[in-house]
C-alpha cells in the first residue's frame, strides 16, 4: 500500500490531491484568474505561494490522513511557466525534507495521459488539448510518442487570445463555448499538415474579423467547429497510422462538449472506442500527479537526494523514457 501526495503548479492552477493504491483520495485546488488578459507568470506564481498551505490542509482533511501516512511526494517537474513550477517544486522539497520521505518528478503531459486509466483505456491515442499543449500521443517501443502537435500555438492559448479579443476575459474557453450556442458558419482557415496542425493563420483572420464588427456569436461557432474538426482529423489520422482503437481526450479544452461530441462521431465512424475523464480530471489537476507519482514510485522511481531535482519548464512527453510500463 503506498499513500503518495501530488502538488500541480504549472501554471494557473496550484493544487494538490492524495492518491493511494489507484483512488483518488482528494483532488484540492485553486486556480488564478483574471478579468482581463491572460496568465502573468509572476503573478500567478505568487497566487501559488500565498494559497499553498491552505491547500495543502485542505488536502490532507479532505483525504481524512495524517502527514506521517504519506509514503512520497509528487510534483509536477514540467513543462509548464518556470516561476509557477519552481513554487510548486520548492514547496514538494520542504515537504519531503519535513516529512523524510521521497520525491517523485511528474511530467505534466504524461500524468494527463495515465490518469486515463481511470476510465478503463488500456492503449489509447491521446488527442491532448491545454494552455501550452497540442499533441496526439500513443505509447509505442518505452516512450509515449508524439504522433502530430501543433506547429505553433496550443490550442488552449489561441482560445484564451480569442476571448480576449472579445473581451471575454480569462480563462476562456468555457466562455467562447457557450458564446457559440446558436451561432452560424462563417468560413475560416483551415490548416492540417500531415499529423500536425497550425492554428496563428486562423488567430489572425478571428481577429481580424473582430476588428471589423463580425458577429463574435458567429465567430465563437466558427472557430470551435473548424479547430476542432481540425484536431479530430489529426487525432484519426494517428488512429489509422498506430492500428489502436481507444481514443482518450486530455486537457483542459477536452471539457468542451463540441469536441467531445465531434470525437464520438468520428470513434463511432472507425469502430473505435471514445474515453473521456470527468471534467475535474482533464483540467489541470493534482489527483493526476498523485496518480502517475504512485505508478513511478512502486516501480522503483524515486529520489532521495533532492538538491539533485529541478524544474524542466520545456520538457516534451517524448523525452521521458516509460519504465514503469512493461
Amino acid at each position: 500500500m503506498a499513500t503518495i501526495l501530488g502538488i500541480e503548479s504549472t501554471a494557473h492552477t496550484l493544487g494538490v490531491g492524495v492518491v493511494r493504491n489507484g483512488k483518488i483520495l482528494c483532488n484540492i485546488k485553486k486556480t488564478y484568474t483574471t478579468k482581463k488578459g491572460g496568465i502573468i507568470p509572476i503573478d500567478a506564481a505568487k497566487h501559488h505561494l500565498k494559497n499553498k498551505n491552505k491547500v495543502y490542509a485542505e488536502a490532507l482533511d479532505k483525504a481524512k490522513i495524517s502527514e506521517d501516512e504519506i509514503d512520497a511526494i509528487a510534483f509536477s517537474q514540467g513543462p509548464g511557466l518556470a516561476p509557477c513550477l519552481l513554487e510548486g517544486m520548492k514547496f514538494a522539497k520542504k515537504l519531503t525534507k519535513k516529512l523524510k520521505i521521497p520525491l517523485v518528478p511528474v511530467n505534466h503531459c504524461i500524468a494527463h495521459l495515465e490518469i486515463g486509466n481511470v476510465t478503463g483505456a488500456k492503449n489509447p491515442v491521446m488527442l491532448y488539448v491545454s494552455g501550452a499543449n497540442t499533441q496526439i500521443i500513443a505509447y509505442e517501443a518505452g516512450k509515449y510518442r508524439i504522433f502530430g502537435e501543433t506547429l505553433d500555438i496550443g490550442v488552449g492559448n489561441f482560445i484564451d487570445t480569442i476571448a480576449r479579443s472579445m473581451n471575454l476575459g480569462f480563462p476562456g474557453g468555457p466562455k467562447l463555448e457557450k458564446l457559440s450556442k446558436g451561432g452560424k458558419y462563417l468560413e475560416l482557415p483551415y490548416s492540417v499538415k500531415g499529423m500536425d496542425i497550425a492554428l496563428s493563420g486562423i488567430q489572425t483572420k478571428i481577429r481580424q474579423m473582430i476588428e471589423k464588427g463580425i458577429n463574435k456569436k458567429n465567430l465563437a461557432y466558427s472557430m470551435q467547429e473548424i479547430v476542432f474538426a481540425m484536431l479530430v482529423e489529426t487525432a484519426e489520422r494517428a488512429l489509422a497510422h498506430t492500428g489502436k482503437s481507444e481514443l482518450l481526450l486530455g486537457g483542459g479544452v477536452a471539457c468542451n462538449s463540441r469536441l467531445q461530441e465531434m470525437c464520438k462521431v468520428m470513434c463511432k465512424e472507425r469502430g473505435a472506442k471514445l474515453f473521456v475523464p470527468e471534467n475535474s480530471l482533464l483540467v489541470d489537476n493534482p489527483a493526476m500527479i498523485a496518480f502517475l507519482g504512485e505508478i513511478m514510485f512502486k516501480s522503483g522511481i524515486k529520489e532521495k537526494n533532492i538538491d539533485r531535482i529541478d524544474i524542466h519548464p520545456r520538457e516534451r512527453t517524448d523525452d521521458i523514457k516509460v519504465s514503469w510500463r512493461k
